[in-house]
């Protein structure tokens, strides 16, 4: 009897113990979800280099290299082709002061270069169905009082926001550092002037990004610097890259102008479009991603690199998170920072599987021009000048 009366609650048993285990795995996996971390497996492969041609390319970029940059560059450099490394070198001091050498590990402040993941980031959670390119700021922001605006606007530079680089130059309290919030209330509360009606033509503006970080924290509940640790930089292996916020202002670096370091201001802890810190290694990582298309798909990245900015002719244009120079079928994938004492130049050779990664923390101009570095793999003088 009471066999009988215990063997019938052990179906409901069964039924409580797989719902649980259920209700396990549904957590688990929303969590991933959440998290964002489960790479794609690699899709593209790259064609093998001779020893030969390494060697070649090696002395070639080396060449080209110290002419272009000149005996004054303070930073790191990698030249790659078919994802492998054919030149790199780290050249003088992170701190002037006490003559600490730069190393393979050194992260650099990538200034404008940081847009490339924050951009990619904003289309990984749109290629995950999470948001919508079509989606209005209000969404997301309710009290903006800055309308018809959408995400896509964000990241192709259209939304004829005011630039908070010079509106919190005039109107904030420079003893205190901005966060990204505070870009967000003054915006609702002073309401400063809009460049142009949304939409309405290309305005490369440090506001959109700061607000597609702050739409990636709403998404995922999880504020950037942690969201990119977990889900971008840590899955690639960027094991010496972080976002610098202001929980890391006693240990900031400062970058120089000659031999003058610059102090932190008020602009120096606002993220998304700037203040991701990488080496040059890790970059090489990221590029490797972008080519293998295990971060985003093939057909998500083609959808960030298709011209948005075409009211007038140009060779240069901007895509969703992308500078892009396109020369007939040979386009240039892109982006370069400055940020006080910083020069960075990220340049993506989609045609010959090439990229020139040139990172600085002295401020050099010729940086801008590594990009002729490219005439190595072409064959042909390279003068073409890229957005700065």
């Amino acid at each position: 009897m009471r066999f009988k009366q215990l063997t019938k609650y052990i179906p409901f048993a069964l039924l409580l113990l797989l719902s649980c285990k259920q209700k396990g795995q549904s957590k688990n996996n929303l969590a991933a979800t959440a998290a964002g971390s489960v790479l794609n497996e690699p899709d593209f492969t790259f064609k093998p280099l001779s020893d030969q041609e390494k060697a070649r390319l090696h002395d070639e970029a080396e060449a080209a290299y110290h002419k272009i940059l000149g005996p004054s560059f303070n930073g790191a450099i990698i030249v790659a082709k078919n994802g492998v490394v054919v030149f790199e070198d780290y050249k003088g001091y992170v701190n002037l002061k006490n003559k600490t050498p730069i190393t393979a590990s050194t992260p650099f402040h990538l200034a404008s270069v940081s847009k490339t993941f924050t951009g990619t980031t904003v289309m990984k959670l749109w290629e995950q169905g999470r948001l919508s390119l079509e989606d209005s700021l209000q969404k997301y922001f309710p009290a903006l009082p800055y309308h018809g605006i959408t995400v896509r606007m964000l990241l192709d530079h259209r939304s004829g926001l005011p630039n908070y680089l010079y509106f919190l130059d005039t109107g904030w309290n420079k003893k205190v550092k901005a966060s990204n919030e505070d870009v967000l209330n003054y915006m609702i509360t002073k309401k400063p002037k809009v460049y142009n009606a949304p939409n309405r033509g290309f305005h490369y503006c440090n506001t959109n990004y700061v607000l597609l970080a702050m739409i990636i924290e709403k998404i995922t509940g999880i504020n950037y610097p942690q969201y990119m640790k977990d889900s971008v930089f840590t899955p690639l292996g960027m094991k010496n890259t972080f976002v610098f916020s202001a929980k890391d202002t006693l240990n900031y670096v400062p970058t120089y102008i000659g031999n003058t370091p610059y102090a932190m201001d008020h602009l120096d802890c606002t993220y998304g479009d700037k203040n991701v810190y990488s080496t040059a290694q890790d970059m090489f990582l990221w590029d490797k991603a972008l080519y293998e298309n295990t971060f985003v798909s093939a057909a998500t990245l083609a959808t960030a690199l298709q011209p948005e900015s075409n009211e007038r002719k140009s060779m240069h244009n901007y895509g969703l998170g992308w500078r892009l120079f396109i020369n007939g079928k040979d386009t240039i994938v892109y982006h370069n920072g400055k940020w006080h004492g910083t020069n960075t130049a990220f340049t993506r050779l989609v045609q010959d599987t090439a990229t020139i990664i040139v990172l600085g923390n002295k401020y050099n101009r010729n940086i801008y021009s590594s990009k002729k570095i490219a005439s190595i793999f072409t064959g042909k003088t390279d003068d073409v000048k890229l957005e700065e």
